[in-house]
């Protein structure tokens, strides 16, 4: 009887403990198992190839992020996505720009866009979306926060034959070099953000 008691503090201890020390707002990234991590990871050269934003409903902690479709995933769930579980939780520096008025206003834009499509053509634009377009949109238009600069797909390692292959598949010869883009990894090393342990 005392073992089981034991076992299930144990349990108890590693589920509340597997949970950061989130605040809302909060903005995670991890090395995704998608199929297109690798093309992320050589045109970026980076391993970090997907984030969310962190919020909190009924005392569950869920990242708003875009997949097929743009949703709410518990954090359970959306570690066990990652390559080896692994992650990282980003937040702002200045937590002024984080009151409860601002955290409301990124959560109702946030909700307005739950249900849209993934964005495989990474067009900028509200009619679809992928994942660091998500997270930079909700801070720079429903805080006026803009977490980096924006790039061009030009800017981009396009050289990799996997890179040109996905390219070609998703654009034919029509490709948008012009095209406004940001990674993940641009707002990953954004100067406004600090790790959170």
């Amino acid at each position: 009887m005392l073992f089981l008691f034991v076992f299930i503090l144990q349990n108890i201890y590693s589920c509340f403990a597997s949970i950061p020390n989130f605040q809302e707002g909060d903005i995670v990234f991890q090395t995704s198992n998608s199929a297109q991590s690798t093309v992320i990871h050589l045109a970026t050269h980076s391993t970090v190839s997907h984030c969310g934003i962190v919020f909190k409903e009924n005392s569950e902690w869920y990242v708003l992020e875009a997949v097929q479709p743009v949703k709410n995933t518990l954090w359970e769930n959306w570690v066990k996505k990652g390559k080896g579980e692994k992650y990282f939780v980003k937040r702002l520096k200045s937590t002024k720009n984080l009151t409860p008025e601002k955290l409301q206003a990124m959560k109702q834009f946030g909700q307005q866009l739950i249900g849209k499509d993934y964005d495989m053509g990474f067009n900028w634009s509200n009619e679809r979306l992928y994942c660091s377009e998500l997270v930079w949109k909700i801070y720079q238009q429903a805080i006026g926060v803009e977490l980096c600069a924006l790039k061009q797909l030009k800017n981009f390692d396009l050289s990799a034959p996997q890179v040109v292959a996905e390219m070609k598949k998703r654009y034919g010869n029509k490709i948008p070099y012009e095209e406004k883009v940001v990674a993940p990894v641009d707002i990953f090393n954004s100067k406004l953000l600090e790790s959170v342990e």
